[in-house]
């Protein structure tokens, strides 16, 4: 056997279909193609749907761009307070007993990333400590757990 004794095994390879060469050719006048229409003509449109509204005018426009609130046209929450959610069981394991929590000092213990985002406290878990919390929003639940450790709840 030599290299140019191979060739493919038949059947595995058809003949390029060649168009548009004359009546004679049996792919000739209209190409293959049908008889008129965009798809006969050329490209249509990209995002034609064939007369159909086209998905991008029927769904809504992103608007709030930045605010990094909104999605897709759906206002909902654009002008709404965010709050950084701290638990009383984080506030536990963090501060020593007479510690005056405030925004910065959960910054600085990295509970929260910044202080740009109010802060509010919720009253999952268990406080036995004495603290004066610095807030902008408390939990009822959580107001009263830090009265009741003998701390006091504080609005900023």
């Amino acid at each position: 056997m030599k290299l140019d004794d191979l060739k493919p095994a038949p059947g595995s390879t058809a003949r390029r279909k060649v168009i548009g060469r004359g009546v004679g050719s049996g792919h000739g006048k209209t190409s293959t193609r049908g008889h008129k229409g965009d798809k006969s003509r050329g490209q249509s449109k990209l995002g034609f749907e064939g007369g159909q509204t086209p998905l991008h005018r029927r769904i809504p426009k992103q608007r709030g761009v930045g605010t990094g609130l909104s999605s897709r046209g759906f206002n909902t929450g654009r002008y709404k307070t965010h709050y950084y959610i701290v638990n009383l069981s984080e506030l536990e394991k963090k501060f020593d007993a007479g510690a005056v929590v405030t925004p910065e000092l959960l910054v600085e213990k990295r509970v929260i990333s910044d202080t740009e985002v109010a802060v509010k406290i919720l009253g999952n878990g268990v406080l036995s400590k004495a603290l004066t919390v610095r807030a902008h929003k408390f939990s009822k639940g959580a107001e009263e757990a830090v009265t009741a450790a003998g701390g006091t709840a504080e609005l900023l």
